[in-house]
């Protein structure tokens, strides 16, 4: 199983910007985490993180020609407005599953409303870093049940 891990803007500044929410481990910590997690698991990670929309836009249509078989990804600021994004992801025959380290649902109004949820297969929110690795067992689980069939 081949998965691509997806950070959009600000996700390269993690430990850095605001630990009070985003907690002190850094992107490349993350990263670490989740391909500990993948070898485990014979899961196959790539990883893309920018801060423009049009680079992880690309990214999308890359995964889908490249027949990776899932995405997880935290859009960040994107989450709430990028339609474009949005339509990458509903454009390309790739489940994706939506990361967010904090629980949005608590925050700022603006942070409930997400643009690319309903078009992901589900959402990890408020379990930290640890919701990238949630993500990838629920592809694992999934990947499992589809092979049982």
């Amino acid at each position: 199983m081949r998965i691509l891990i997806m950070n959009g803007p600000n996700l390269n500044r993690l430990g850095k910007r605001e630990p009070d929410i985003y907690g002190h481990e850094t992107l490349a910590d993350v990263e670490a985490m989740i391909e500990t997690y993948a070898n485990e698991h014979g899961i196959d990670v790539s990883f893309i993180q920018s801060n423009y929309e049009g680079a992880l836009i690309d990214a999308i249509h890359d995964a889908a020609d490249e027949g990776i078989d899932g995405i997880v990804i935290n859009p960040g600021a994107f989450t709430h407005y990028s339609i474009a994004l949005r339509d990458a992801l509903a454009g390309v025959d790739v489940p994706a599953i939506e990361v967010h380290i904090s629980n949005v649902h608590t925050r700022e109004p603006f942070r409930e409303k997400s643009v690319t949820a309903p078009v992901c297969i589900g959402q990890m929110t408020g379990f930290g870093t640890s919701g990238y690795v949630l993500a990838l067992e629920a592809f694992r689980l999934r990947n499992e049940k589809e092979t049982m069939k």
